[in-house]
């Protein structure tokens, strides 16, 4: 990978969203104007119903895991079996960001103590949205380990077509049914999209060919005296 395309996606996908997820979480712990504009935004899409509830529920781990699980197991079988180095590469570090998603929530939820909405029982922890990170790593990493197996540009299109509807569905779920607040969700589009930043590069450096050292020994031919 050339050094500028690592700097694109070092400024789009890790700079801005890490910008934008800090500028969320002051306005959070600090409860600045933003979150007028949250719950106004909450206030007009709130509509708790079973379509919204099914929606979220694509983000539960119980769901979007074993789709995780069965789509990197099919990329091991098939890197394996085409011989390809590293094969276990991909799967690997997918399957190691999902891991790392509880370890970076959690902590979050503890600190900032966010209360729900009108639509939950009483309680803290819902900042940033645990279900929209979830679906982010679980949908996007299955988009980016099966594309390279993908020989058509219509297969790579609906593939990440529908792994972005997916996200975007869990989403819209959970604002509708009021599980998460607005920017709740849009944090956890934040650290999603720097975690996929991650596997993306870990897939290009799997990718590439492995760099050979060739030493060259200059021979010198000695005149016998």
């Amino acid at each position: 990978m050339s050094s500028s395309r690592v700097s694109l996606l070092l400024v789009w996908f890790v700079g801005l969203p890490v910008l934008l997820f800090s500028l969320i979480t002051w306005q959070v712990v600090s409860h600045g104007p933003l979150l007028g504009v949250d719950r106004d935004v909450s206030d007009a899409l709130l509509r708790p119903d079973r379509g919204s509830e099914l929606l979220a529920d694509l983000g539960n781990v119980q769901v979007a895991v074993p789709v995780l699980a069965a789509v990197l197991g099919y990329v091991a079988w098939r890197g394996r079996a085409a011989g390809r180095e590293r094969w276990w590469s991909a799967p690997l570090g997918a399957a190691g960001l999902m891991l790392l998603v509880p370890v970076l929530v959690l902590p979050l939820k503890a600190w900032t103590a966010r209360p729900g909405t009108t639509a939950v029982p009483p309680g803290t922890g819902y900042f940033p949205s645990g279900h929209t990170v979830t679906a982010s790593v679980a949908y996007g990493g299955v988009a980016l380990v099966l594309l390279p197996w993908l020989r058509t540009v219509l297969a790579r299109c609906v593939v990440v077509g529908v792994c972005a509807a997916l996200v975007l569905g869990v989403s819209y779920g959970l604002v509708r049914r009021g599980y998460h607040w607005p920017l709740d969700v849009v944090a956890g589009w934040c650290l999603g999209t720097v975690l996929l930043a991650a596997l993306w590069l870990l897939l290009e450096v799997a990718a590439a060919p492995p760099t050979r050292s060739v030493s060259c020994v200059r021979r010198t031919s000695r005149r016998p005296p």
